[in-house]
């Protein structure tokens, strides 16, 4: 390796670029313009308004933020299920008129006082969700109509019993402790406020109820056909929100004790200012407590502070405006362009160089032929997806579909076929355990168990985090191919933790290392990494010795040994390097050889550009994804090694007229069946010196007698 190669593979291995990418990807970066908007509105308002960071005005505005707060909240659930509330302001003023009437004039109860003003939000939030959630109408416009009216009502009412409530006086103690009380010298609104905060985090972020509510706002049309009862939902949304905002008013009556005329009014316009600031999307589907008190606070701020320098209130919501329209420009705009943004960024090449291929000239074992050529055929038309084949020992052909099934084929001659199970997703590689459940890796899923009898159960989707991963990468994205050990654990591989499963060719324009190899215990139903930073990990075969397992790693050409039994326990051997192709799944053969498959060949375009990651992340900047340098995936072949890695034949469809792309074959009984992803197909093909009687299955499990 020259001197620049090696620079450039330290500076790529010291300074990875793809580390920006995952943190511009977590959810919280969503927050950070919210926050130093914060931060610097603090830095602004401290340094020229007259006590500002005294406890006294942390006191006041704890107190002011539990009720501005829970309107907040109440506005945030109803925007990330895609709808708008306007009606805010005027449901705040009904519940303070109802609170100050019933606790002053009615004399009622703390429990009465507090389940009458709820119930007035209870109200305001059925005709709201009634109107928006079951009728389907507009949310805009139904909300504007009941602010109106909402307001007119309490204009009515308010004259008639304004007198009464100056004049009377609250008898519960607890209704004047929750106005004026301090715990610690913290209002004790706000600690119940902070509580509430913390259930609706909870709900949002773990909750059955929120991620539906993000499902609707999200896609609506996707959460029906998911089962969600979208209108319900969006029913429930308005009523929690009106109820929220009857709890602020609450508050507010508790604290002030009497009412103004125009109590309420324009507070629509500082929750929704909060609630955009804070980056709830006004096209829902995202949105989180923290982000709904981070634009609390700001207002609150703003609005204080310019209070305090006596700035006129017409002005005060002016500036108001003027930050409502700035926030809803950067939603829009930041929802617009986020993923474009993020992808520029997020793909990040590195430096492979490759090895040199092993020779395909002719009289060496792969020398290209059309041994492929005559293959039989099997599924012609009905195969979509079919990526790896397996046998049962009743002679059962097991296949993948794009669709999400297990196709079950039954022999002689395999004509027909019945969906053995439906799983969803992408069925990738196979495997059966000793008591012949079938174990099955799920493209974007994890990895799957099916019995005999068709029952399907997840056995594990998740594994430990790597300490040093900025990204979590404890969820799989893409399980590939999986295999049996002899203690009954189930190996298996996931390509990249990186990228999902329809983005592959992203993973192959890097070229990084950032598959594993990971086992699952079925006895203690526990998942573990065993090899990190592997390149695409794809094929996986227990290898006869009973201690060791072979895999291939498809981008950096080769096929790997890894001991997890015996004197050499943890250690990685290289079996072959330099493949021609890209190596996918490997499979036992009967005579104790290994067959693998080539789902496409090295291009020396595309080798020469592994050496050059600057070129290549402008591609995948500047250019569109169809004109990416891409591997070729239009020549498939299947060669046959030994446990030494030497290569003995190998069988190639050049014209790729019956199987232009393989990525599994499978030995059984004297036939090598074939499978490509992308091939509508499966191909047969007889072995004439091969065991008729062979079964795989048998190798791995004794046969039965």
């Amino acid at each position: 390796m020259t001197l620049s190669e090696s620079l450039v593979r330290l500076r790529y291995r010291f300074f990875p670029d793809h580390v920006v990418g995952e943190i511009l990807g977590k959810k919280w970066i969503d927050s950070i313009i919210p926050f130093m908007a914060l931060v610097v509105l603090i830095a602004i308002f401290g340094s020229i308004v007259p006590r500002f960071f005294e406890l006294s005005t942390l006191a006041n505005l704890s107190g002011q933020t539990a009720e501005l707060g829970l309107i907040v909240l109440g506005l945030t659930i109803v925007m990330v299920s895609g709808g708008i509330d306007l009606s805010v302001g005027s449901t705040f003023a009904l519940a303070v008129l109802a609170t100050l009437y019933g606790m002053n004039v009615g004399q009622w109860s703390f429990g009465t006082g507090l389940v009458a003003t709820l119930g007035v939000g209870l109200a305001c939030g059925a005709v709201n969700g009634f109107m928006v959630g079951i009728l389907r109408m507009r949310a805009f416009l139904t909300t504007l109509v009941t602010l109106i009216i909402f307001r007119s009502i309490f204009e009515i009412v308010f004259p008639q019993v304004s007198t009464e409530i100056v004049t009377s006086y609250p008898d519960s103690p607890l209704y004047d402790y929750l106005g004026m009380g301090r715990f610690l010298g913290t209002p004790v609104t706000f600690l119940v406020f902070a509580v509430i905060a913390i259930a609706l985090h909870i709900v949002l972020s773990r909750g059955r109820y929120g991620w539906r509510l993000l499902a609707v706002g999200g896609a609506r049309r996707s959460a029906y056909n998911a089962g969600v009862n979208v209108r319900l939902t969006v029913f429930s949304a308005y009523i929690v929100c009106s109820m929220m905002v009857a709890l602020a008013g609450f508050f507010f009556a508790s604290r002030i004790g009497s009412a103004a005329s125009d109590i309420g009014a324009g507070l629509e316009l500082q929750a929704l200012t909060a609630t955009v600031l804070g980056g709830i999307s006004l096209g829902g589907g995202r949105g989180s407590v923290a982000k709904a008190l981070m634009g609390t606070v700001f207002v609150l701020i703003l609005s204080n502070s310019l209070l305090q320098l006596a700035v006129p209130g017409p002005v005060n919501d002016f500036v108001l405006g003027l930050v409502l329209v700035a926030a809803v420009f950067l939603d829009v705009r930041w929802v617009k362009n986020r993923h474009k943004i993020l992808r520029s960024v997020y793909i990040s090449p590195t430096f492979n160089k490759m090895p040199p291929s092993v020779s395909t000239e002719s009289g060496s074992p792969m020398a290209p032929n059309d041994r492929l050529r005559q293959v039989g055929v099997i599924g012609l038309g009905i195969l979509d997806g079919a990526e790896d084949v397996i046998f049962d020992r009743n002679d059962n052909l097991y296949t993948g579909s794009r669709h999400g099934d297990i196709l079950r084929w039954f022999p002689p001659d395999y004509t027909r076929h019945e969906v053995f199970a439906h799983i969803g997703g992408a069925p990738m590689g196979m495997t059966f355990d000793e008591a012949g459940n079938m174990a099955v890796c799920i493209g974007g899923m994890g990895l799957y168990q099916i019995t005999p009898s068709g029952e399907v159960s997840l056995l594990t989707a998740e594994t430990n985090r790597s300490l040093t991963s900025v990204a979590d990468d404890s969820s799989m994205k893409l399980a590939d191919d999986c295999d049996i050990l002899p203690d009954g654990r189930i190996i298996f591989s996931e390509a990249t933790v990186r990228f999902e499963m329809h983005d592959w060719y992203a993973d192959a324009l890097e070229s990084r290392g950032n598959g594993r190899l990971i086992v699952y215990d079925p006895k203690t139903k526990s998942t573990r990494t065993i090899l990190s930073n592997l390149v695409f990990p794809n094929g996986v075969c227990t290898s006869y010795d009973g201690q060791s397992v072979l895999f291939a790693e498809s981008w950096a050409c080769r096929i790997n040994r890894y001991y997890f039994a015996g004197p050499k326990t943890g250690q990685v051997e290289r079996v072959i390097e330099g493949l021609p192709g890209y190596p996918d799944n490997i499979n036992r053969a009967s005579d104790g050889t290994y067959w693998l498959a080539l789902m496409g060949m090295r291009t020396p375009a595309l080798d020469l550009s592994l050496e050059m990651p600057d070129f290549r992340r402008r591609m995948a900047r500047r250019v569109s994804e169809d004109a990416w340098l891409m591997p070729n995936l239009n020549t498939g072949c299947v060669l046959r090694f030994d446990e030494q890695g030497r290569i003995l034949e190998s069988y190639w469809d050049l014209g790729g007229q019956k199987h232009p792309m393989i990525t599994s074959m499978r030995e059984h009984k004297g036939v090598l069946y074939l499978c490509g992803i992308f091939n509508n197909r499966m191909g047969t093909l007889a072995l004439p010196d091969a065991d008729p009687n062979w079964c795989g299955v048998d190798t791995y499990w004794r046969k039965p007698a």
